[in-house]
């Protein structure tokens, strides 16, 4: 997103931040406001932002320790995370995943996916495609939101099918 941040807002982290700076705003819901309203940032790039200028992102947590984080209390889907995630990093050498505080994030030229426990026994796969209509096993995006286009559920004592890693790698071919 920080990469995108000129084209789609005009300013680059820093000059945000200097702004920011100089309108003493220090909540997040405050930058928010001020960012949606006031400079008309999206959603998305308006809440990087606060989070970046708040430092209250990931931080200086490590990755490993994000993906820890996250299966602590949900060791159940801790193989079905792995399984599905030595699948997306053999799709290609240009798979870059990103592990955030709830999420890990995989990207190609794109996010194409992202896989969220969402209980202690059910994970929640998000996909994002061009043009793919919600049917059969492919859900609308739910909690996620813009972030994703579909949604895919995994339990925990379901095995990693042919399917869903077909879905998986056409969400990879489309994000190319």
């Amino acid at each position: 997103m920080e990469q995108n941040l000129p084209e789609k807002t005009g300013n680059t982290l820093a000059q945000w931040k200097t702004i920011l700076t100089s309108k003493q705003l220090n909540k997040h819901s405050d930058i928010m406001a001020f960012l949606k309203k006031e400079c008309g940032i999206t959603h998305g790039y308006a809440n990087f932002i606060a989070l970046k200028f708040r430092e209250s992102d990931a931080g200086s947590t490590s990755p490993d320790e994000l993906i820890e984080a996250q299966y602590a209390k949900k060791q159940a889907l801790r193989p079905v995370f792995e399984g599905l995630r030595q699948a997306i990093l053999a799709f290609g050498s240009d798979v870059e995943e990103a592990p955030k505080k709830a999420a890990v994030s995989y990207r190609r030229k794109r996010q194409f996916a992202l896989l969220k426990p969402a209980t202690t026994s059910r994970m929640d796969i998000g996909l994002k495609f061009t043009d793919r209509a919600v049917g059969g096993r492919l859900l609308d995006s739910g909690p996620f939101g813009t972030m994703c286009t579909h949604r895919i559920t995994a339990n925990a004592d379901d095995p990693i099918d042919d399917v869903l890693l077909e879905l998986l790698h056409d969400a990879y071919q489309d994000a190319g």
